[in-house]
This record gives C-alpha cells, structure tokens and sequence, in this order.
C-alpha cells in the first residue's frame, strides 16, 4: 500500500500537486469547451430551426433548394429573351425612317405649302405622301415604297423625302 504523503516537497508530493494542477486546467478547459458548444448549438439552432435536422442534411437541402431557384431563373430568362424576340420583331415593323420635304409645287410664289412625307419601316418600306396644295384645291397621292423602291413613279420631292429618310434627317425644306 502507499504511504500517505507528509511532505509537499518530496518527490510524490510534487507529483501530487502538479496532477492536481493539470486536473484543475482540464477541469477548467472541459468548462470553456462546454460553454462554447452552447453556443454554437444556439446558433445553429438559430440557423436550422427546431434542431431536427443536423447540419449536413440542412446543407443539402439548401443545395437542391439554389438548384430549384437556378433552374426557375433560368426559365424566367428563357421566357424573358423570346419576349425581348418578340418585341423586337414586333418593332422592326415600326416607323424607322421619316422625312418632310416642303416645296411650292406650282412655283406661284404662296408658300412652300406642298408637302412630301416619307415613312419607312426597319426594311425600308412604307409609304410617300404628297399633298400638293394650290389656290383653288389640295390634292394627296400615296405611293407604296417596298425595300426603298416606290411601285410607282416618285416625283423629285417624294424621291427626296425618301432619301432624306434614310439618310436619317427629318427632312429640310428644299
């Protein structure tokens, strides 16, 4: 049996004290280390909600969660680049190109009030309209224009208003 140990500073002694010691640091780490995993249960707690679920299975969950939402995004975009397609091919139908030629069509000296209008769609058709004014009455013809070409004869006013349409003026008065 072992003798009980009068002297601290006797080889057993010094054991003693320095086992008492390493027990006291243990006992205080096991105490640092248990408050710290409280925490970090609570806030996984905060983060998993009511704890039935660990955190691998959470984290799978919110991968095939981003995958859902990535796969809707991309559905979203799909279905928004075919509207954008759509619109675009809606507008290329639009008045593009205009112009406004104004002339004196009988050279009577009452004004530039005779008028040529160009308006031409993204493939350059469309139409020309003149309204030659006089005196006494007003007249308006209209000539189709298909791919910049009119199908009828265009007079020097109308082919300049086409011009100037294309070239991207309004139109100045000639």
């Amino acid at each position: 049996m072992l003798s009980p140990v009068h002297d601290l500073t006797s080889t057993a002694g010094i054991v003693a004290i320095a086992a008492g010691a390493v027990a006291v640091v243990a006992l205080v780490s096991t105490a640092a280390l248990a408050f710290r995993l409280r925490r970090v249960r609570a806030e996984q707690k905060v983060i998993l909600g009511d704890g039935r679920q660990d955190l691998v299975s959470h984290a799978a969950s919110l991968e095939s969660q981003f995958h859902a939402l990535t796969e809707y995004v991309q559905d979203a975009a799909t279905r928004l680049d075919q509207r954008v397609a759509e619109a675009e091919r809606r507008l290329d139908g639009t008045m593009v190109y205009r112009a406004l030629v104004r002339y004196d069509a009988y050279g009577e000296m009452s004004g530039r009030q005779s008028t040529s209008i160009a308006i031409l769609d993204e493939t350059r058709s469309g139409l020309v309209l003149s309204s030659i004014h006089h005196r006494d009455q007003a007249r308006l013809y209209a000539k189709q224009v298909r791919n910049g070409q009119a199908e009828l004869e265009l007079s020097p006013e109308e082919d300049e208003a086409i011009r100037l349409a294309l070239k991207g003026n309004s139109g100045q008065p000639t």
